[in-house]
């Protein structure tokens, strides 16, 4: 799943947040130029294959003051996979894998967010998929945070992980020959919403 989601993203309402100028909560916009959802799954025992989601939409609503009431909402296009092939990409949009035609979109929308650390927090949310709805939970670091030198608006960069089967998604075509086991990594920038990418 290079390129899943989620935004969802957003991850963040990590307490490094609360060195920022901020009063309220105010809603982060991904940065798509700046925003990777990427997933890696083994191939045959002999690698791991990457694949990436190109497009998609987000938005993380945070306040400095509740971290923990932060919230992440996230849908990816799931007929933007790119795995850099174009055998594979057929291959996974098809019925048995992604099935794009008849699931467009995949979402990932946040229930609880747990401050783990200074920069750490893990983000538990509803990840849907094929039509199915299963808990994931993020494993969140704060990157950084900062007025954007551009945009003159608040804006934050997060790494998140978590691995997720795709079986229990009902997506279980040439297992074990293509891995059950998924890893998911997310690379996030956020500004305010208001402000022209730059």
């Amino acid at each position: 799943m290079r390129r899943f989601l989620l935004s969802s993203l957003a991850f963040t309402a990590l307490a490094g947040f609360s060195g920022t100028a901020l009063a309220e909560a105010q809603t982060y916009v991904l940065d798509k130029p700046h925003t990777q959802i990427l997933f890696f799954v083994n191939h045959m025992g002999l690698g791991n294959s990457s694949g990436e989601f190109t497009d998609y939409s987000g938005q993380i609503v945070w306040d400095k003051e509740k971290p923990a009431d932060a919230s992440v909402d996230v849908t990816i296009n799931t007929d933007s996979l790119d795995m850099g092939d174009a055998t594979w990409d057929e291959h996974t949009k098809a019925e048995k894998f992604f099935n794009v035609a008849k699931f467009p979109t995949m979402t990932f929308k946040s229930t609880k967010v747990e401050v783990t650390g200074d920069k750490t927090a893990n983000i538990t949310g509803d990840l849907t998929l094929l039509g199915v709805t299963k808990p994931v939970v993020l494993a969140t670091t704060l990157v950084g945070a900062a007025e954007h030198p551009f945009k003159k608006v608040p804006a934050a960069g997060f790494s998140a992980t978590t691995h997720i089967k795709r079986s229990d998604f009902g997506m279980t075509e040439a297992i074990p020959m293509v891995g059950d086991d998924v890893e998911i990594r997310i690379e996030v920038e956020a500004a305010v919403a208001g402000a022209e990418n730059q």
